[in-house]
């Protein structure tokens, strides 16, 4: 196994734009009208202006932010991982008012049932006819960014009322079905160190986010930022720098993203280099890994490279576009053995070893 950890290196993370917050309103964004290399421009300089915003309130943490939008463009869902006092829902609600969304809060716990957060029908009489009738009363799910907050805190009964939400964008009451408002993104949470009274995750939930970030601690440098900031009285005002209907204009743009053959090959190699007993399976794989990635994972690599390629100012996809994205993308779509985890051996181990060496194969044919 000794071999196996020297074998890794750390990611390069992401580095903190340093252009100049451009001058932007939600308006003269919602109307671009010209070509899509223009709009990719719209949104790069977006991107700048959002991280410039949440700079005001959030210190560090440039790759959650990054790893949040990137979701939130593509449609997607996000499971931000992470030890209390880190800022999770503080991040999530100020990138709530930095894009002009409605935001909704639901803290989960056991004895939450699904109708507390889809809604319920309600028997209402008319006291002018007498007449009876049921009036559907819209839960917190009515929104367009739910902050489920520690999610793995209630019952898979509850955690289930978020699947169709969560696919299909809407809520089926009775006999009838409610559309959410868009966009609509869920931001879930989870501690991952207290394990007692929780209900994990089952894959089919797991499915559903697009991506699992963690959420690490600050760097020293951060922390005295983040003592003196937030010790002092003076409020931090923010700037709206997208709404929602920028938004979908701007999710329609990433699909739009011309990808070449060899990213996406390059995509589907390393989804099934996750899966014991496939041809692209390295030897090595089944002593670490049970189950690997689904076509799902596959599908979120090539949209969330289009997203991070376009957030950076680029019309194209490239292979570090998704070796980027790899890690939040499958990390929580593999499943290790007990001789990986008896070993310390994580996910993300798992999946730089395999970057790494699909990279040098792709180096070696070319």
């Amino acid at each position: 196994m000794s071999e196996f950890m020297g074998r890794f290196s750390q990611p390069d993370r992401p580095q903190t734009p340093e252009s100049p917050t451009p001058q932007l309103t939600p308006q003269a964004l919602t109307h671009v009208t010209g070509s899509d290399v223009t709009a990719v421009e719209d949104l790069a300089k977006s991107y700048r202006a959002i991280c410039d915003q949440l700079a005001k309130v959030i210190v560090g943490q440039q790759e959650v932010v990054e790893q949040v939008l990137t979701a939130m463009f593509c449609r997607g869902h996000a499971l931000l991982v992470g030890v209390p006092g880190l800022a999770k829902t503080m991040l999530i609600k100020t990138i709530s008012e930095v894009l002009s969304l409605q935001f909704k809060r639901v803290q989960f716990t056991p004895d939450l049932m699904p109708s507390d957060i889809t809604g319920t029908d309600v028997l209402e009489e008319d006291k002018t006819t007498g007449k009876r009738a049921f009036r559907f009363v819209r839960g917190p799910l009515f929104t367009n960014m739910l902050l489920a907050d520690e999610i793995n805190r209630t019952p898979p009964k509850t955690q289930a009322a978020l699947l169709e939400a969560m696919q299909e964008h809407r809520v089926t009451a009775g006999e009838n079905t409610y559309d959410l408002p868009q966009p609509f993104f869920v931001l879930a949470t989870q501690n991952p160190i207290e394990q007692e009274g929780t209900y994990p995750l089952p894959e089919a939930q797991l499915d559903r986010f697009m991506f699992m970030t963690v959420v690490r601690y600050p760097s020293a440098a951060e922390e005295l930022q983040i003592m003196k900031q937030s010790s002092s009285l003076q409020p931090a005002t923010l700037s709206r720098v997208l709404d929602g209907p920028t938004i979908e204009y701007l999710q329609e743009v990433v699909r739009r993203v011309p990808a070449a053959d060899h990213v996406y090959e390059f995509a589907r190699s390393l989804v099934r280099a996750t899966r014991p007993g496939e041809a692209e399976a390295p030897p090595w794989l089944a002593d670490l890994v049970q189950w690997g990635a689904g076509p799902r994972a596959s599908i979120y690599l090539i949209l969330a490279g289009k997203a991070r390629a376009i957030l950076h100012g680029r019309m194209h996809v490239t292979t570090q576009d998704i070796a980027q994205v790899a890690k939040p993308v499958l990390r929580h779509r593999i499943t290790t053995t007990f001789s990986a985890e008896a070993s310390g051996i994580s996910t993300d181990k798992i999946i730089e070893r395999l970057l790494s060496e699909l990279s040098a194969a792709n180096q070696q044919a070319a």
